[in-house]
């Protein structure tokens, strides 16, 4: 083992481990579970991490994709971006009568300055966010959503199509 994986908790090379894992189901499994996502599934097929590099929407909205991308952004120790972005499509579909309490519950999740899964957001956007929540409605987040959005597609998002785990993915699906 190298020096630098020494130094790691045993818990980061345990999760390591686990994605490792995860990445190779893929190779495998036809059908994963939506992963709390609503938007459309992709067809099941070899191309399919090809197409992921068309653009960052499309491997969004793929399950195949998300799960992916989630499990790459786990291993950099920034998946509370995609859990924001998620928490922020789910909040679209709340009712009226909760909207309150679940921009509370993300609000304090993601943004607030001690936040435990805190996103990289500018003081600006946070006070707008939180100027927002006085009077919820469906798109107070989506600001705060946009910013991140374009952070993962801008930064995580290339760095995810160079990742080892996706070439050899494509690799792999193009020799069948």
């Amino acid at each position: 083992m190298c020096k630098g994986l020494e130094l790691l908790p045993i818990t980061c090379l345990e999760r390591a481990k686990e994605l490792k894992a995860l990445f190779g189901s893929l190779l495998h499994k036809p059908d994963h579970s939506n992963m709390g996502h609503t938007k459309k599934t992709c067809t099941q097929n070899t191309d399919e991490p090809s197409k992921w590099k068309e653009s960052f929407e499309k491997l969004l909205s793929c399950q195949n994709g998300l799960f992916l991308f989630r499990a790459f952004l786990v291993s950099e120790f920034s998946e509370e971006n995609v859990a924001f972005y998620l928490a922020c499509e789910d909040y679209r579909l709340t009712k009226t009568s909760k909207l309150a309490t679940k921009a509370k519950k993300i609000y304090e999740e993601f943004i607030c300055s001690d936040a435990p899964r805190e996103v990289n957001l500018d003081h600006e956007t946070k006070a707008i966010t939180k100027d927002k929540l006085a009077q919820p409605t469906v798109a107070c987040f989506d600001v705060a959503q946009a910013k991140i959005y374009m952070l993962m597609e801008k930064d995580c998002y290339p760095r995810f199509l160079k990742s080892p785990t996706y070439l050899d993915l494509c690799r792999k699906g193009k020799t069948g």
